[in-house]
Order: C-alpha cells, then sequence, then structure tokens
C-alpha cells in the first residue's frame, strides 16, 4: 500500500485592502505533519497586476533574508515566528505600484510540496484633508438646513395658533 504523501498547508487571506502610505502585515502561516525542520524554508514572491514576471519578496533559511534589489528593497521586514508556524511579512510605505499578488511558499523537508499561500493586494488611496473638510462642511451644511425648516415650520404652525385663538376672541366679543 501507498502511503499518502505529506504535504505543508499554507493559509493567507484571499483579498487585503490598504490605505496608500500605510504598513501591512501579510499575515501567512502553514502547518505541516513533520516537525519544525532546521531547513525550513519561506518564499515570499510578488506578481504585478500586469501580469509581468514575478518578483522575489522575501526569502527565509534558518534566518530572514531581506531583498537586495527591486521595488521591496528596504521596504519588507520579516514579522514571523517559525515556532508558531507564523511566516508573515511586514511591507512599510504602501504604494499604488504594490497592487497584485503576492504568494508565500513554506517547504518543510521532507514536507515540501503542498498548496501555495496567495493573497491579493489592492493599495487604495488616502482620503486627503479637504476631501475630509469638503465632507464635512456638505454633512454641517444639511445639518444647519434642516435645522432652519425645523423652526421655520414650528414659527409658522405657533403663528397660526395665535391667529386663530385671535379670531375666536373676536368671535366671543361679537357675541
Amino acid at each position: 500500500a501507498l502511503w499518502p504523501a505529506a504535504a505543508v498547508e499554507v493559509h493567507t487571506s484571499k483579498e487585503v485592502d490598504a490605505v496608500n502610505g500605510t504598513n501591512l502585515r501579510l499575515k501567512c502561516t502553514f502547518s505541516s505533519s513533520s516537525p519544525i525542520s532546521q531547513v525550513l524554508s519561506v518564499t515570499w514572491n510578488f506578481q504585478p497586476e500586469d501580469q509581468s514576471a514575478h518578483e522575489p519578496v522575501f526569502y527565509y533559511l534558518k534566518e530572514p533574508y531581506k531583498p537586495p534589489a527591486g521595488r521591496f528593497k528596504e521596504r519588507v521586514t520579516w514579522d514571523g515566528n517559525i515556532e508558531r508556524n507564523d511566516v508573515s511579512i511586514m511591507i512599510w510605505n504602501l504604494q499604488h505600484t504594490d497592487n497584485g499578488t503576492f504568494t508565500c511558499q513554506v517547504k518543510n523537508p521532507p514536507d515540501v510540496g503542498g498548496t501555495i499561500g496567495e493573497v491579493r493586494l489592492r493599495v487604495v488611496q488616502k482620503v486627503t484633508f479637504s476631501e475630509i473638510h469638503f465632507l464635512a462642511v456638505a454633512i454641517g451644511s444639511a445639518c444647519v438646513l434642516m435645522i432652519i425648516v425645523v423652526t421655520v415650520v414650528i414659527i409658522c404652525r405657533h403663528h397660526r395658533k395665535k391667529v386663530r385663538e385671535k379670531r375666536i376672541e373676536v368671535a366671543d366679543t361679537e357675541l
């Protein structure tokens, strides 16, 4: 009988949204049927949205290795804990050019096959102060307008009530 081959299972979020200029922890965890090996390796790669070639992001083998060149040089750090099956990384100062798919692959000999984690990153534009200011002014103006309308309605009703009371008094005095 054949025994099923052991494999590493890698777990990531499917999609992540982050604000331009912020930092993001790309979480990646794994499970393996074998104990953690001294030669466990982690490979993070990046596929830009334009489907150009994969780019190396980060590598781990006994210790973290930052990329020596490329778009993530000086912008990515190790944020994992191998003993806790966590192989996450931190990306600093996100940019729109970081939109794309990140892959996280873990090899834990003899478990070298298995799933590869994929997470699609979408970097969104942060709201500028002028947009927030415009929104605050619009909401504030709408509230002030509603208060004015309610006040006018209350004054009109009060005025009608006074006119009605005077008509009743005049009618009573004529009788």
